[in-house]
């Protein structure tokens, strides 16, 4: 039997790569460096993989995931609208996109350890995205 925490842990891991995909996607149109829609891309290709695995095991968990919270997804487009408005750049992407990073590493975190007796394998998911962020911050650095 799965137990509460393993379930929880990767419906919250599933609605960040989400959120993470969707944020991507708003920003991908609006980057002018090719090299920076390299990177970007190419996170949101790692995304896609590990969205994937985890649709795999909410399935054989039969369960159906979580969506990306409205009210987080709302306000993400809002604050990504806004500020490119006010300046269409590669720099503004690249802030943009690392406050989400952030804001996605620490909540991963949270959740692993809030959902502590999680299985091992959805613990894995959970590092590879926090590892995967972190790498795009890092990444990001040379576009702030």
């Amino acid at each position: 039997m799965i137990n509460e925490d393993t379930i929880k842990l990767l419906k919250e891991c599933n609605s960040g790569i989400k959120m993470g995909i969707s944020s991507l996607d708003e920003v991908l149109g609006r980057v002018k460096d090719e090299n920076l829609k390299k990177v970007l891309s190419d996170c949101k290709e790692e995304h896609e993989k590990l969205e994937n695995e985890t649709y795999e095991l909410l399935n054989e968990y039969h369960d159906s995931g979580k969506e990306a919270d409205a009210m987080a997804k709302g306000m993400s487009w809002l604050k990504t609208n806004v500020q490119l408005a006010m300046n269409d750049s590669d720099k503004t992407v690249a802030n943009l996109i690392t406050d989400g990073c952030n804001m996605g590493i620490k909540s991963l975190n949270k959740y692993l350890n809030q959902y502590e007796a999680a299985e091992e394998k959805v613990k894995d998911i959970a590092k590879r995205l926090i590892n995967l962020e972190e790498k795009l911050v890092v990444d990001l650095r040379q576009y702030l």
